[in-house]
């Protein structure tokens, strides 16, 4: 369920669905293991200290400049998305966060997040060339403009020489 906290429950059940039916054509045994890292009393700790770990100090700020009729949502991100999902085993954090990117990416109007994972990736070691590739084998299913959008963010954190 890692595509939940992007696109939603109802299309992530369908991918799994759709995944589920290749895992039995090719005889891969399901259910396949829980990855899970957490549990519901450590699930924010957890996902807040990889969301540092990615993406700095800029989340302590985020956090403090939420509006306390915000501040769940926040809770609910470094939860959800990063304690449910970023920690589970499977993948490494360079893999995890260049996913995230192209997800994010092929949304269209989620540009605010596509920098910040543009520089989520530079900061666990993807570079340019990583994502314009990662970008570019995208661009078949999400299209020229969120591609483009994407290659913006791009250039704007990891700016041409």
């Amino acid at each position: 369920m890692g595509g939940a906290p992007y696109i939603g429950f109802p299309k992530t059940l369908y991918a799994i669905h759709e995944v589920n039916e290749v895992f039995k054509a090719n005889d891969i045994p399901l259910p396949i293991e829980s990855q899970t890292q957490v549990e519901e009393n450590t699930r924010f700790n957890k996902g807040f200290a990889v969301q540092v770990k990615i993406f700095g100090d800029v989340i302590e700020r985020m956090r403090k400049a939420a509006p306390a009729n915000q501040e769940h949502i926040q809770d609910y991100l470094a939860s959800f998305c990063f304690g449910d999902f970023y920690t589970r085993s499977g993948l490494d954090l360079k893999t995890r966060e260049l996913l995230t990117f192209c997800i994010v990416s092929s949304l269209g109007g989620a540009e605010r997040q596509v920098k910040a994972h543009v520089q989520g990736n530079k900061n666990v070691g993807n570079d340019k060339e990583t994502l314009i590739t990662a970008i570019t084998h995208c661009l078949p299913y999400m299209g020229f403009p969120r591609t483009l959008n994407a290659l913006a963010c791009i250039n704007e954190i990891f700016p041409e020489k």
